[in-house]
């Protein structure tokens, strides 16, 4: 098949995701499920073929993913219902000062937003954030767009998260990597684009404290677990899965522990022993009995089959790009621009986030897109993953679900969360990319 033609049946195919998605508000699964039917029938992949390259690229991608999901939820869950997140946000505030109390929620954010979902970590911190805006006279806009940079900041770029996860093994890049370079590059970008651009939009964007919001729900001191379990609790994955990648860097090819690294190292497995670690410290010595603990599992996994479906339809879909022979077309025709990796990688991303809403299904696009790049470029795959995730973090607007989501806790006018919400992920999006880009040149 021509290039040309190869392009116009792939440019159309996207376009469709996005009409049928935005226009007709058809559920993503639907809409990626019908782009793969279309992509490999107007491409001319032997109809035996496309159901079992959507089988293999779900396969694949669930796979690996979701027993890291579930466990995530867990842990998640746990934090939630001990009231881990108030513990840290308590110690952070008591420390840092209300003075600075919006830098104290963006670590917050930062931390907590490791284990749990962007919404749900709105959920359960906004009801803390409103307390905090009462008592520190700083500005509500300020204190949220500082807890939801470091919300979204973690949510895109650091593994475990799902689709950090999933383009991660998508690229076959290091997941130790992938979690040191995201922390790093993350932090100054959700510092410059959350609580340093809030404090300034703050003073232009008058937002009260809706009226029906009370701030009560916090609970007392000792009602809370320590502050230190619960922070170890929370890093133990990260911890675990970084261990594998530092030991792989200093140890010896036949050293005799690097299987028994390796194997803790495993994302599945660092998931595991965090999960259980939480159950314990969260749970169990919490006061929780054993059949609640079980409730809250349950509960924990009831969103998360939409989820599911999306990521693995997405890798159904990067699957059919390969099989259909677009791969190689978009190496020929991206390695043939004259654009840095990085740079290409954070662009695709960002325009399947302005155009989709979901920054899931963005990065997931993005990372069939880049794949064959990485064939050509000798860009690091965790910078890459870095780049995508940064893409997806911009250029939220109407078309995502998360702006209404911060919109209704604070009651704004569609124009005020343009220019502070959209504006704020914009300037954590760019800046990640920059230092990501300049990070290449060095790693």
């Amino acid at each position: 098949m021509e290039t040309t033609l190869s392009l116009a049946i792939l440019s159309i195919t996207i376009v469709g995701i996005v009409v049928m998605c935005v226009c007709f508000k058809i559920h993503a699964f639907l809409a990626l499920i019908t782009a793969c039917l279309f992509l490999g029938l107007t491409s001319g992949m032997p109809l035996m073929t496309i159901g079992a390259s959507i089988e293999k690229g779900m396969g694949g991608t669930l796979g690996f993913l979701a027993p890291i999901l579930a466990l995530g939820a867990f842990m998640g869950k746990m934090l939630e219902v001990s009231g881990g997140a108030e513990r840290l946000a308590k110690t952070l505030l008591n420390f840092l000062g209300k003075t600075k109390a919006h830098w104290a929620m963006m670590i917050i954010g930062y931390i907590c937003g490791i284990p749990v979902f962007c919404q749900v970590g709105l959920i359960l911190l906004m009801p803390l954030a409103f307390s905090v805006s009462r008592e520190s006279k700083i500005a509500i806009l300020t204190v949220g767009l500082s807890l939801y940079a470091g919300l979204i900041t973690v949510h895109c770029i650091v593994p475990p998260h799902p689709a950090a996860m999933a383009i991660a093994n998508e690229l076959k890049a290091d997941v130790g990597k992938v979690i040191i370079y995201g922390l790093i590059i993350g932090l100054p970008a959700a510092a410059i684009g959350g609580p340093l651009f809030a404090r300034y939009i703050a003073s232009k964007i008058h937002v009260e404290i809706p009226a029906t919001i009370s701030g009560n729900g916090v609970r007392s001191n000792s009602e809370l677990p320590p502050f230190c379990s619960t922070l170890f609790v929370i890093l133990l994955p990260l911890i675990l899965m970084i261990s594998k990648t530092v030991v792989d860097l200093g140890a010896s090819k036949d050293a005799a522990y690097l299987p028994v690294v390796a194997f803790i190292g495993n994302p599945i497995v660092a998931m595991f022993i965090s999960a259980c670690v939480a159950i314990l410290f969260l749970g169990l010595r919490r006061g929780f009995k054993s059949s609640e603990i079980n409730e809250f599992c349950d509960k924990s996994l009831w969103p998360m089959a939409s989820i599911l479906l999306v990521i693995g339809i997405a890798g159904g879909f990067n699957r059919v790009i390969m099989d259909c022979g677009m791969g190689e077309v978009l190496k020929t025709v991206l390695t043939s621009i004259n654009m840095h990796p990085v740079i290409m990688a954070w662009l695709i991303s960002a325009i399947m986030r302005f155009a989709l809403g979901s920054a899931t299904v963005a990065m997931m696009t993005a990372a069939g897109f880049i794949t064959p790049v990485l064939a050509v470029h000798p860009v690091d795959p965790a910078l890459m993953c870095i780049a995508i995730g940064a893409g997806a973090i911009g250029f939220s607007h109407v078309t995502d679900s998360g702006f209404w989501f911060f919109r209704e806790y604070l009651g704004m006018s569609v124009k005020d969360m343009y220019l502070s919400y959209t504006t704020s992920v914009c300037i954590i999006s760019v800046i990640a990319m920059v230092l990501c880009y300049i990070a290449s040149f060095v790693i």
